[in-house]
């Protein structure tokens, strides 16, 4: 018995179904643009086969061991390495065994979608991964890993990806991706600037963080002027290798148009660790609207991924690190916050700011009038814990009617776990084709629109925003 459903996520009105197999059908095909996520450019460089099942569904994978650590479940036992140094679980199949016993947890998740898409679709699995099957899979998946087939960069060409932008910091020499460049290979793995460990003044390790930046780009990065210069040299720097947008992670959606004069202050003041909380994201919001600056200058696109408490449990972080599955909701406003930044640049239509966020009451009340009127914002899609099918139709129905979908920028998957790409990018064609089809069988409109607004909504609307 297949695990997936042919008409999933779709209407459960007949005629309304119809409509939208009929908008799937249309663009179920065309090549995935993904342009934001946290893919590892090492696969590709290399192009050796994945491990193990486990290292390649589970591991890599905070939307998995997040749910089983709500559990009671250590990270350890499911081989996340510990930054402390001490020991984790390292048999693949252990990991799995585990990992299997608890795929009910899954269950009406959009996790569990796009795993069942991944064991049937590409490892020809039929029956529901449990206790009883965990070997099963476990041995057909290994199998299937050791040919050529299933190498990432086979992978990746099977999975139609026209083009994956990955994430690296402002520090990262980019050497993965220069390997790929120098390989020959067709496949269009570009990067994307992320300088958050040298703007954020609350950063483990900022001042020295600032000194490599300096060492990096052969900039005084102990001036403020040296320093505004090593953000262009580095973004250049991305740009030779393929970026065409910068990222931006921070906690609230704040920025600041300050006086050069006041700005340069500040700056001393981080490098010294003396700015209270307040100034730290005083000097972060300020320079949210330096990058925007540069964007004008280099091009590079602007997202900024606010309203996240990163990393809440410190117990984890020491022991784990960043990025396990620990990033909460909060409230954010984005209409005082963003004054500033818009006062400056946000009427200029050569600028593309996308705007992300975890605070989903805001998308009817701030971010779509915002990004209904000033020609610099554009809307991002609904991010972690809103990439679902429910997220994602919230996300058109609010949106839609004030901001319309050309102030909005497709899907991205923002994934780390390679072989969700094509799941994700699934559920979204599938959404978006429930949601035109609801349109169509409103009275809203007609069937061309939606078949046009399907082809754009999966494709168009992602490269042209991305410059891609």
């Amino acid at each position: 018995m297949p695990l997936l459903d042919p008409d999933r996520l779709f209407p459960n009105d007949p005629a309304t179904r119809a409509t939208a197999r009929h908008l799937y059908e249309g663009i179920a095909d065309l090549p995935i643009v993904s342009p934001h996520g946290h893919t590892d450019p090492r696969w590709f460089a290399e192009n050796e086969p994945f491990p193990d099942p486990a290292q390649l569904f589970v591991t890599p994978d905070h939307y998995v061991f997040r749910m089983l650590c709500s559990q009671g479940i250590d990270l350890a036992d499911l081989g996340v390495a510990r930054a402390d140094g001490g020991p984790v679980e390292t048999d693949g199949r252990t990991i799995w065994r585990l990992f299997a016993g608890h795929y009910h947890l899954f269950r009406g998740t959009p996790t569990r979608l796009w795993l069942d898409h991944s064991f049937e679709t590409l490892f020809g699995m039929t029956e529901r991964l449990s206790a009883e099957t965990a070997d099963a899979y476990y041995d057909a998946i290994s199998e299937r890993l050791t040919s050529d087939e299933f190498r990432p960069r086979a992978l990746f060409e099977r999975f139609r990806i026209e083009a994956l932008s990955t994430t690296e910091g402002a520090l990262d020499d980019l050497q993965w991706h220069r390997k790929i460049a120098e390989s020959g290979w067709s496949g269009r793995v570009i990067t994307t600037y992320r300088p958050d460990t040298v703007i954020d003044p609350e950063a483990d390790g900022f001042a020295a963080n600032i000194e490599k930046f300096g060492e990096l780009t052969g900039c005084d990065t102990t001036t403020w002027a040296g320093y505004l210069e090593a953000h262009r040299v580095r973004r250049a720097f991305f740009k030779e290798h393929g970026a065409t947008a910068s990222d931006h992670g921070h906690p609230t959606a704040r920025t600041e148009d300050l006086p050069q004069a006041e700005a340069a202050a500040l700056f001393a003041r981080a490098l010294g660790g003396d700015l209270s909380a307040d100034e730290a994201d005083a000097f972060r919001g300020h320079m949210l609207t330096e990058m925007a600056r540069m964007s004008l200058d280099d091009g590079l696109v602007m997202q900024i991924h606010a309203g996240s408490w990163r990393n809440h449990s410190p117990g984890v972080l020491a022991k784990f690190g960043r990025d396990k599955g620990f990033d909460i909701p909060v409230r954010t406003d984005f209409v005082g916050a963003l004054k500033p930044l818009l006062d400056a640049v946000g009427l200029r239509p050569d600028l593309t700011i996308i705007l992300f966020t975890l605070d989903e009451t805001v998308f009817a009340r701030e971010l779509a009038p915002l990004a209904g009127v000033y020609p610099a914002l554009k809307l991002g899609p609904p991010w972690w814990f809103y990439d679902s099918a429910e997220g994602m139709m919230r996300f058109r129905q609010i949106v839609t009617e004030t901001a319309g979908i050309y102030n909005t920028v497709g899907f991205n998957d923002d994934t780390r776990a390679f072989c969700s790409i094509p799941a994700r990018h699934d559920v979204a064609r599938r959404i978006d084709c429930a949601w035109l089809a609801n349109l169509v069988g409103d009275g809203r409109l007609d069937m061309d629109e939606a078949e046009i607004m399907a082809h754009e909504m999966t494709s168009t609307l992602a490269k042209e925003a991305y410059r891609l």
